[in-house]
């Protein structure tokens, strides 16, 4: 148990307003932070519902804006209610946006435009087209045409807030070449950019001559992952790859020849050459093998989590050393539970290297540890474990009564995620705050009642509940229409 000395938040606004704490920027953020989270999860503070909306598109978050109709209407929610920032005018289906980032200014960068220092949306339309589009305005400050040879469909960061990989749809070929037995050589593009200001790394194309018969690949931290449907994941080195394979050096704006047609690059209709086209196969980094390609890399040192690649080790999860690939002490990880929706698990996202496994009714957050006497080796153990409220009885053998009389005990064992019964759905990481957040639901009558509850993210103690009045089917989703709510501390 963590200490329970609350802070005074009274005492800690006068002396930041009497310039007691350091000049330092780092430091008076903490204490403006600590100061919120304070009043976060005080008693006192109670949350009401100040706005509701529907829409039938998804809606979307990110850093206090909420957008809708494919990021076409933007809404701030950091006032005590909900203003709409911006609306781009309505276009075609054609058109819409069909992924988007959120980029922030790098700090310490010196960048081209005064509009560069505020936040943009990197949108991805579904004509092909990346913009750049300002977070507040929703002005498109910038525009690249990316190519009429493949659909390009989502968004993804290489390297967060830097480097960003547009992923095209994976090419099956039209239904009657597959009928005739024609395949496609190229399975699917990857096109690689830095942002801010928008320079091009490549277009790298992913074919079946060179990797075989790839479900899907991606794009982490300079590593191309490339998945199969045996559960193999494969990793290569981007760098490696584009410097061996890169036919020529392409850069936005610049006039090019290309294949006999010569156009600007980045400008309809020419859009950007694939420009890296990899004949040979690359260095192999590393391979594993994983039941639905389930890989997960995290910890200090460096380790991964995979799942045995076998039907039945479903919700077995192993945590082995990258460097050797050998198990750690108590590295297989299994929540012996009984349920419809399998467990989950993955690297806390707090950079500490601790790991998180939520199961229905528990979540655990597990650390990594040298072993004593033997720092070669490292062992998995608990930090600590937070348990659904529920009743203790629930699974015990009930005796009924027959029409005769006659008591006759009944076998009556419920899954750890039957409905009535308390069970955890959503575990998330406010890394401002640092608190660590977990909805819990249980079933009542026709309705699922819900409370989110705010926990220390360094020890686990309960800090605050906040019930949800509405129906968690409700808040979650309702006949495919999305709901949205604002809630206010009052």
């Amino acid at each position: 148990m963590g200490p329970t000395q609350k802070p005074n938040v009274c005492r800690q606004l006068s002396r930041r307003a009497l310039g007691f704490f350091s000049r330092d920027a780092g430091v008076v953020q903490r204490t403006n932070l600590g100061i919120l989270r304070a009043l976060v999860c005080q008693e006192s503070t109670k949350f009401k519902n100040v706005w509701t909306t529907h829409s039938k598109s998804p809606i979307a978050y990110e850093r206090g804006r909420i957008y809708f109709d494919n990021y076409r209407c933007c809404v701030s929610s950091i006032a005590s209610e909900p203003r709409k920032l911006y609306e781009m005018p309505k276009c075609s289906k054609s058109e819409k946006i069909e992924d988007a980032l959120l980029w922030e200014c790098p700090v310490g960068e010196i960048l081209p435009n005064p509009s560069d220092y505020k936040s943009s949306l990197i949108a991805l339309t579904a004509h092909n087209w990346l913009f750049r589009i300002s977070a507040t305005t929703g002005k498109v400050l910038e525009k690249i045409y990316l190519a009429s040879y493949c659909k390009f469909r989502y968004l993804s960061w290489d390297t967060p807030q830097e480097v960003i990989a547009v992923k095209s749809a994976q090419n099956k070929g039209t239904v009657l070449a597959r009928q005739a037995g024609i395949q496609q050589p190229v399975l699917l593009y990857l096109a690689v950019f830095h942002v801010l200001p928008f320079s091009l790394i490549g277009i790298l194309e992913i074919n079946k001559k060179i990797f075989g018969n790839v479900t899907d690949a991606t794009l982490s931290h300079g590593i191309l992952i490339v998945m199969y449907s045996s559960g193999l994941v494969r990793l290569y080195s981007f760098q490696a790859i584009t410097e061996q394979f890169m036919q020529q050096k392409l850069d936005l704006g610049c006039a090019c020849r290309w294949g006999g047609t010569a156009g600007t690059v980045g400008e309809a209709p020419f859009g950007i050459p694939c420009n890296i086209k990899i004949t040979d196969t690359p260095p192999l980094l590393f391979e594993v093998s994983s039941l639905e390609n389930a890989f997960q890399i995290g910890g200090h040192p460096w380790h991964y989590i995979i799942t045995p690649n076998k039907k039945k080790q479903k919700g077995v999860f192993h945590i082995c050393a990258l460097k050797d690939n050998s198990l750690a002490k108590n590295g297989i990880q299994e929540m012996e539970c009984c349920s419809l929706e399998s467990d989950w698990i993955y690297f806390h996202p707090d950079a500490s290297g601790r790991i998180i496994h939520v199961g229905p009714n528990q979540v655990k957050v597990l650390k990594l540890n040298e072993v004593e006497n033997d720092s070669a080796q490292h062992q998995i153990s608990e930090d600590f474990v937070i348990l659904a409220n529920r009743e203790k009885n629930k699974n015990e053998n009930l005796p009924t009564v027959t029409a005769s009389g006659r008591v006759v005990k009944k076998n009556f064992n419920l899954l750890d995620d039957d409905p009535e019964q308390e069970t955890f759905k959503i575990v998330d990481y406010e890394d401002e705050l640092d608190l660590l957040s977990v909805v819990a639901v249980t079933q009542i009558d026709a309705e699922g009642k819900a409370h989110l509850d705010f926990h220390c993210n360094e020890y686990g103690t309960l800090l605050k509940s906040i019930p949800l009045v509405e129906s968690w089917d409700v808040v979650s989703r309702v006949h495919g229409i999305q709901s949205c709510k604002n809630f206010l501390c009052s």
